[in-house]
């Protein structure tokens, strides 16, 4: 393909994507212009895009600690005593004692025997897929779960099938007809926030000696008790990035497991290590989750409380009692209006469209942090009940 072809190809599809109002783009945070304006910035609650600020229900950073007094102080140590890069690959000079000190924290509190560490939950999914599983393999999955996953199953050539969300049944019918390997879920779904029977497809996968597999990436650190760990889970991905408000990601698994993907797992052979201050950040941040459930506690408190004022306003949000709380309105074309005048009126809220979510299930994906005030949230239903009420929704 030559490169003119190529690139009327590129400008087909984008332009195809952008009358569906699929297109995708990218907008920069301004953080000194909210520091100017002196706002509360605790949890990156208050974020600035072009000179305008914006109260922000749109952060998985559900405790506020990206921003903790803690955790930077943990960076600041980390790039002293390590340097800002790990330099190499893990299996070179790049795996330090900041990396194996939280891989044995991690194992610590989930009670699994080994980690391996990642930069992403993407990459942590991916390589878990394609290096444990090859094309004499069948794996089922929940329908819902994450793109990482689906990318990494199919990439290892294995026959791999869906059961019905979160159904029991629907579960049993296909390990009744595969035989699978494996079966693997969420723990809590990234676009609905709901929770996966988690106990109850454990045990269907300890019955018929499968290995059960979750990506409790939304699940780690703001649940407590945690909604996954060694007794329930063969093996548990978790990622920092979300309730532990930093980088990178980990699988936790037997020390058999965890070497054998060493060895083999390409993301991991030929990537540069997660930096080792990142990986101080991240232990901090386990500490923290483990030893302060203050946080923990008020986010609860903010989920139960918007969830009460949306039902005495009359706003229909599903049953989700997570952190993430959808409003589905089904059209992506007022999916994008509704989010855009909520914009307008100060407030930045995810506008979730397929392929992330199904045909007709376009949403506002808001989402609640432990950093969020009553106040905060009134405003929110406030504003929600102006801008539905304009749509006749």
């Amino acid at each position: 393909m030559s490169a003119s072809s190529m690139l009327d190809k590129i400008r087909k599809k984008q332009s195809r994507v952008e009358n569906q109002g699929l297109l995708r783009r990218r907008h920069a945070i301004s953080v000194n212009g909210a520091e100017e304006q002196n706002l509360d910035l605790s949890g990156g609650l208050s974020l600035t895009q072009e000179g305008k600020h914006y109260l922000n229900f749109s952060s998985n950073d559900y405790l506020g600690l990206s921003r903790s007094k803690v955790l930077i102080e943990a960076l600041i140590l980390g790039a002293n005593t390590y340097g800002v890069g790990s330099g190499s690959s893990p299996l070179v000079t790049g795996y330090s004692e900041a990396h194996l000190v939280l891989e044995q924290k991690l194992c610590e509190v989930t009670g699994h025997q080994a980690a391996l560490l990642f930069c992403s939950g993407f990459s942590a999914n991916t390589a878990l897929m394609k290096t444990l599983f090859d094309s004499s393999d069948r794996v089922i999955a929940d329908k819902l779960v994450h793109a990482s996953v689906i990318d990494g199953l199919k990439d290892s050539q294995a026959e791999f099938k869906r059961f019905l969300h979160n159904d029991i049944a629907s579960a049993e019918r296909l390990i009744s007809k595969q035989a699978p390997s494996a079966l693997v879920t969420e723990s809590i779904f990234s676009m609905d926030g709901d929770i996966a029977p988690l106990a109850a497809l454990s045990r269907l996968c300890k019955q018929h000696h499968m290995s059960f597999i979750v990506d409790d990436a939304h699940g780690f650190g703001v649940q407590m008790p945690p909604l996954v760990d060694a007794t329930i889970a063969d093996i548990q991905v978790v990622t920092f990035g979300k309730a532990l408000g930093c980088q990178g990601a980990a699988i936790l698994a037997s020390q058999e497991v965890i070497d054998f993907l060493v060895s083999n797992a390409r993301e991991y052979i030929y990537s540069t290590a997660l930096s080792p201050a990142n990986a101080c950040v991240a232990l901090a941040a386990v500490e923290l989750v483990n030893s302060d459930f203050s946080r923990s506690k008020k986010l609860n408190e903010n989920i139960d409380y918007f969830r009460k004022q949306c039902e005495q306003t009359g706003i229909k949000l599903t049953d989700s009692q997570t952190a993430i709380q959808p409003l589905i309105l089904g059209d992506v074309d007022v999916t994008l209006k509704v989010a855009e005048q909520l914009k307008q009126l100060g407030f930045c809220v995810g506008a979730i469209r397929p392929p992330t979510v199904p045909q007709g299930a376009s949403r506002l994906r808001m989402t609640l942090t432990a950093m969020h005030t009553f106040n905060d949230l009134d405003k929110l239903v406030d504003g929600l009940k102006s801008v539905l009420h304009h749509h006749e929704i």
